[in-house]
């Protein structure tokens, strides 16, 4: 613990709620509930929790997207959300999105043409299918997609990049080069978060977890600990639901 106070944090959450308007009606959901937590540099932190549970909730309160209702966010730098449903424009081509992608993230436009080549491979897109790059992103499998955002938001160092999902798209060699450039953003001095589904993604790319379930905040600590007791509490609800 005293190693950990040392070290320099770039996301702090003090006592945060968050609360909104679902969709087309007027009920409030309560989606987030007092959850505490600081991640430093270095760190690769997992957010696992049943579906409902709060987790792209609450990396949408880090990113500034979503607005907390009681408590505070406090962050180093801008943190980068990388979701499966970030704001490409479908009727562009890949080439296109490139471009406009490694924009928004400040990139310029010679950093983004030194880097173009390396983004297009490592996403794989082309592998099957030269021309791929050059379709509209509207022609993409969902898969397709959330490799090409992640390549351009794996493309340039981040104090902190938040990652929803993205990992579990890929075959096992994207998600392989996936993990080493996460290991690299980490060696950058970045903190990464992730949001999976997927509890061996989680413990074999993150050395910490954070687990929400309804909103608050049931255990943090190292990610093989937290993913045994979120699984050991999975298999006994199923269970009891099964009686």
């Amino acid at each position: 613990m005293a190693e950990r106070a040392e070290r320099e944090p770039t996301v702090v959450a003090d006592g945060v709620h968050v609360s909104y308007t679902e969709r087309g009606g007027k009920q409030s959901v309560h989606a987030v509930r007092g959850v505490s937590f600081a991640a430093y540099r270095g760190e690769a932190i997992g957010l696992i929790g049943s579906n409902g549970s709060g987790k792209s909730t609450l990396l949408k309160a880090v990113a500034g997207l979503l607005p907390t209702t009681a408590g505070r966010v406090y962050t180093r730098g801008r943190p980068a959300l990388l979701g499966v449903d970030a704001a490409l424009m479908g009727d562009l081509t890949g080439e296109r999105n490139v471009i406009l992608g490694g924009l928004a993230m400040g990139m310029s436009r010679s950093e983004i043409a030194d880097r173009y080549a390396g983004i297009v491979e490592f996403s794989g897109i082309n592998d099957k299918d030269d021309e791929a790059i050059s379709r509209p992103m509207r022609t993409y499998s969902s898969g397709m997609g959330a490799r090409l955002r992640f390549s351009i938001a794996a493309a340039r160092s981040h104090d902190v990049l938040l990652i929803d999902e993205a990992l579990a798209t890929g075959d096992a060699s994207f998600r392989r080069r996936s993990r080493r450039r996460i290991d690299e953003l980490r060696a950058e001095a970045g903190t990464v978060f992730l949001v999976s589904h997927s509890n061996s993604t989680v413990t074999e790319t993150c050395d910490r977890a954070l687990w929400l379930e309804s909103g608050t905040l049931r255990m943090d600590g190292p990610a093989d600990e937290v993913v045994a007791a979120y699984e050991h509490f999975t298999g006994t609800e199923a269970k009891r639901k099964g009686k």
